[in-house]
């Protein structure tokens, strides 16, 4: 189990990317691991998702995770407001 949120991801990945503004809009911490530059994430990333490398995968520090979730979703995981929606 992990102390901190870890959020596995891709810088070209516009989930990873969202997910990281959300965490980083309401301060909350979380470690970065870019599955392209580090081949043990990415093993277990895949591990974790059945031999896919879905990302982000984001493991909480109560043993649950998210695997590619919607902004709700992960507002709702984290207890602060979705952001807003521009449609």
């Amino acid at each position: 189990m992990t102390e901190t949120i870890v959020v596995y991801g891709t810088a070209w990945c516009g989930g990873s990317r969202r997910a990281k503004r959300i965490l980083e809009t309401n301060s909350i911490s979380y470690k970065w691991i870019d599955i392209d530059s580090d081949r043990d994430a990415r093993d277990l990333v895949e591990k974790i998702n059945n031999g896919f490398r879905s990302v982000p995968t984001i493991l909480f520090p109560d043993g649950s995770k998210l695997v590619e979730p919607s902004d709700e979703e992960l507002a709702k995981k984290l207890g602060v407001p979705p952001p807003a929606s521009f449609f």
